[in-house]
């Protein structure tokens, strides 16, 4: 049996799931909290395999109760449930140590499901949530490589990538450095292989993305 407490503030809403689960054999509902403090003393009590959790509550919210959680009954896996899906929220609860997160608009089917794959050891999520995890990372893993990037060059080549995005020409650059327009040519063309970049608009939203340049600049 999956041993599962639910967490959230509506009376309601707790009963109607717990009439959901209960049609479920492999599923028993062995306790409910209000709120985050109550869903922890709860979970350290009754040792649940799965806590269903809300994210707003009164007094401790979901997101520091899955953190509690995690610290405090490591064997016990918080699946998210709510009808929040913000960057902010999804970001805070996956790093707090949640397992999954379903929305509230998701079916009973899709909800029974999530439950037994955290059960099992998967972190299920809502599409919308997954798509949002996908594009962090990703943003991530850009801002990495970027910053590495950016790191590889020259002072001369770094502060000619900033005039550049500012949009200053070869020549006007030349004569801010005390350089010739060749040696330019030449920081310019290393610093656009060094970054991989083709032309003056990539140049332009890679430093406005590296916060090199400003767009009131």
């Amino acid at each position: 049996m999956i041993r599962v407490l639910i967490a959230d503030d509506h009376t309601m809403f707790r009963a109607g799931l717990r009439a959901l689960l209960a049609t479920e054999q492999d599923i028993e509902v062995i306790g409910e909290a209000a709120d985050g403090e109550e869903a922890v003393a709860k979970s350290r009590k009754l040792v649940p395999d799965v806590v269903v959790m809300d994210i707003l509550m009164p007094g401790m919210n979901g997101i520091e109760a899955t953190s509690r959680l995690a610290a405090e009954c490591p064997t016990t896996k918080v699946l998210v449930l709510s009808m929040y899906d913000d960057d902010e929220h999804v970001q805070q609860l996956l790093a707090a140590g949640a397992s999954g997160f379903v929305l509230k608009q998701a079916t009973s089917e899709e909800l029974v499901r999530a439950i037994r794959e955290v059960m099992a050891g998967s972190s299920p999520l809502s599409p919308s949530i997954a798509a949002k995890v996908v594009r962090d990372y990703a943003r991530r893993v850009r801002d990495e490589q970027e910053a590495s990037a950016t790191g590889a060059l020259t002072a001369r080549e770094r502060e000619v990538l900033i005039l550049v995005a500012q949009g200053q020409t070869n020549q006007a650059i030349a004569e801010r450095l005390g350089l010739s327009r060749k040696t330019v040519d030449v920081h310019r063309t290393n610093l656009m292989r060094k970054l991989k970049l083709h032309d003056v608009t990539e140049l332009v939203k890679y430093a406005l993305r590296a916060g090199l340049i400003t767009l009131d600049k």
